[in-house]
């Protein structure tokens, strides 16, 4: 039922965005009914698996976030309506878990979790609530200079004028180069301000509290979308998709890379598009992030290990890697935001299509390492974006389970616990 759940609930929104797109709006973006159903149905779906997980498969089939978030009663009418269409996050999300959002509803949020060095679980309650107010003011400030600079630098630095015929004839490799850097990354605050100011609203409400760091400080980014400084300063494909819209990367991690049959990164890139919208500009970016993703695993598998040992050849290495992964992360998103297929193509074949060629040279050149076959493989192979910030998740939640849940919380932190040894 979960699979005809997710078909359903993304046969449903495909509709309304081909109908936004070929009747209303082509090429616009706009504030309208496609955004909400977006965020709605990555509810729907994750809720339906996880369902699925707790009342009908075997706890030892499930992996360890599976355990985890696995729902073990239905729920009620008024709670299903409560966690899709609560005003927190019905605009622009982000996603959260069932049973983080039934926790903070049933005020069980500021329980405290804490490893102890041996191992064990050192469960404290901490008297007054958290107050979100300066974490509120630091991301309302974000969103303020996000959108300053949106208003001001953006507009002066257009990704359209990548394929202007004048700038492609006159201008040399570097300079088209960081142009395309700059283009990109002046188009991203836009994102920052619309994803940072969803995160300050559910904190306002009191949701989104992940307990405290070592010093002591109230840590409110639960369901935090995006973490800007790692993004700029990213070295890695990876490290740029672990950062950027966390949540539906968590959301595509848990309802189609850990169930995927076969080709689990090819599956998931293909839904990413398909939930994105239906422009052509969408699937050519993701199709091409497919090969990016590919190559960037084989070479960091085959050669980093030569670059670790020496700080300073470390830090050769960094430079030079965040170099090109800026550079490929700017030429993979181009069609994200051109959108048609055209000017997608007009571009690319100015660069004569250097990365696409390159991606697979390097996949010819350097082997890929094998996933386990088995019951096991995804516990074994995480996806590309996601590993890291999965074991960071799982290790500082400060959800548990429902009052009706047959596991009790010292069972729920214990499946938490252990998952992070794995």
């Amino acid at each position: 039922l979960s699979r005809y759940c997710f078909v359903f609930a993304l046969g449903y929104l495909t509709v309304c965005q081909i109908t936004r797109v070929y009747i209303f709006d082509y090429g616009q973006y706009s504030a309208d009914f496609s955004g909400p159903m977006m965020i709605i149905t990555q509810k729907i779906t994750s809720l339906a698996f996880e369902i699925h997980d707790g009342m009908f498969r075997k706890n030892e089939d499930l992996t360890p976030s599976q355990r985890c978030l696995a729902v073990r009663r239905m729920p009620s009418l008024l709670e299903y309506l409560s966690y899709n269409c609560n005003f927190m996050g019905i605009l622009a999300g982000p996603l959260c878990s069932y049973k983080d959002y039934i926790t903070f509803i049933e005020g069980r949020s500021y329980q405290l979790q804490q490893s102890e060095a041996n191992g064990k679980e050192d469960t404290k309650y901490e008297q007054t609530d958290p107050s979100p107010n300066i974490a509120v003011a630091q991301k309302l400030l974000i969103c303020g200079l996000s959108l300053l600079f949106h208003m001001t630098i953006t507009k002066t630095l257009p990704v359209e004028y990548n394929i202007d015929d004048n700038f492609r004839a006159t201008a040399s490799w570097p300079v088209r180069f960081f142009y395309l850097y700059v283009s990109l990354m002046a188009a991203r605050p836009k994102y920052y301000f619309a994803w940072t100011l969803a995160d300050a609203i559910n904190n306002a409400a009191g949701f989104g509290f992940r307990g405290y760091d070592k010093n002591g400080v109230t840590r409110w980014d639960l369901i935090s979308n995006l973490r800007i400084q790692q993004i700029e300063f990213s070295t890695s494909f990876k490290m740029f998709l672990d950062n950027w819209n966390i949540q539906t990367a968590l959301w595509l991690k848990r309802v189609c890379y850990e169930r995927a049959t076969f080709s689990p990164t090819i599956q998931t890139f293909i839904l990413s598009a398909i939930w994105h919208g239906v422009y052509p500009g969408y699937y050519l970016t993701f199709l091409t992030g497919v090969l990016m993703t590919l190559a960037a695993r084989a070479i960091r598998n085959n050669i980093r290990h030569y670059f670790v040992e020496s700080p300073a050849v470390k830090l050769c290495y960094d430079i030079v890697t965040w170099m090109a992964t800026q550079a490929a992360i700017s030429y993979t998103v181009v069609p994200f935001v051109l959108l048609s297929v055209k000017p997608s193509f007009t571009f690319y074949s100015s660069c004569y299509f250097c990365l696409h060629i390159a991606s697979i040279l390097v996949l010819l050149v350097f082997p890929l390492k094998r996933t386990q076959k088995g019951s096991k493989k995804h516990e074994s192979v995480q996806p590309v974006w996601s590993t890291k910030l999965e074991e960071e998740s799982l290790l500082q939640k400060n959800s548990y389970s429902t009052a009706n849940n047959s596991f009790s919380q010292k069972q729920e932190i214990t499946c938490r616990y252990q998952a992070l040894k794995q």
